[in-house]
């Protein structure tokens, strides 16, 4: 290790036992012994401390994530489709469970002759109405789950109580909700319950992009392209079209045609995309599709 890497960036004093050094904190390029000292040297520091924090940004924003912000369902292990029909999140224990599996659980429930109609994941019986809903939203928000937190904020945005449901989209993306990031960087876009600040926006498209929300992604890849900015707007493209987010293939299409990504990298986006398609189904998804519609909770 160097033994600057050791020292104090302003007072060149070595840590020890007794001096502890911190990094600073955006872009880890060298370490303080204090507040003091740091502050001193944020005039020299600043130019390159905003040049790495931007390059360790960018390679948390272009890292392929493993799959998308939904995740697997969690009975069959299997990723869930992006599309919103073919999934539904329990409001008992708020997991994501794909239209396969309810279906599946249907059967076993009518060949059973089982009156009480269960979640397919926790067993807890289904709500008998709204207001036995509302009541499990409730506990599940006290339980501070972010899903709970997102879904009271949806509830206030549609009543047009803006302010609360910034508020709750906010907690929710604090405790780990990637989607609630997408909707608060489409509140700061219009301006409602909070004054409207793009800056914030792409914030939050890009806390959800690195969270693993593809729309996020191709929303982000858009605003690139308005502003010149072309092979970072390609790669978030390609990043999207790698989850299986059929705009983004589109968007890439347009690339294509205008010799803005190569025919091999087109390709191979194409044959990722597919693949991440491929990885959603499965023969219990497909009976689901065509059978499940009537019976969905």
């Amino acid at each position: 290790m160097d033994e600057a890497d050791e020292m104090c960036a302003s007072c060149g004093i070595s840590g020890g036992d007794d001096i502890t050094l911190k990094n600073c904190n955006a872009c880890y390029l060298v370490k303080y012994c204090s507040i003091k000292c740091q502050k001193e040297h944020r005039s020299q520091h600043k130019r390159a401390c905003k040049k790495r924090a931007a390059e360790l940004r960018d390679e948390l924003l272009f890292k392929q994530p493993e799959g998308t912000y939904l995740g697997d369902c969690p009975i069959c292990f299997i990723p869930i489709p992006l599309d919103p029909e073919k999934s539904s999140r329990r409001p008992c224990c708020c997991k994501v469970i794909c239209d396969g599996c309810i279906y599946a659980n249907h059967k076993r429930e009518v060949e059973e002759l089982q009156v009480k109609k269960e979640c397919p994941f926790c067993r807890t019986p289904l709500p008998k109405d709204n207001a036995e809903l509302d009541r499990m939203v409730k506990r599940r928000v006290q339980a501070n789950d972010p899903f709970a937190l997102r879904k009271l904020a949806s509830d206030y945005y549609e009543e047009g109580d803006y302010g609360s449901a910034f508020e709750y989209w906010t907690k929710a993306a604090k405790v780990g909700d990637v989607h609630a990031h997408q909707q608060l960087a489409h509140m700061y876009v219009e301006g409602k319950g909070v004054e409207a600040d793009m800056k914030k926006a792409i914030y939050h498209w890009e806390e959800a992009a690195i969270g693993g929300h593809p729309n996020a992604r191709s929303n982000i890849g858009i605003i690139e392209r308005r502003h010149g900015r072309l092979k970072r707007a390609v790669k978030h493209y390609i990043i999207a079209a790698n989850q299986g987010l059929d705009v983004a293939v589109e968007q890439l299409k347009m690339c294509y045609v205008k010799k803005m990504v190569s025919k091999d990298e087109f390709e191979e986006a194409l044959r990722a995309y597919q693949r991440a398609v491929d990885a959603t189904k499965s023969p219990q998804r497909e009976a689901a599709e065509q059978e499940l519609e009537v019976f969905k909770a």
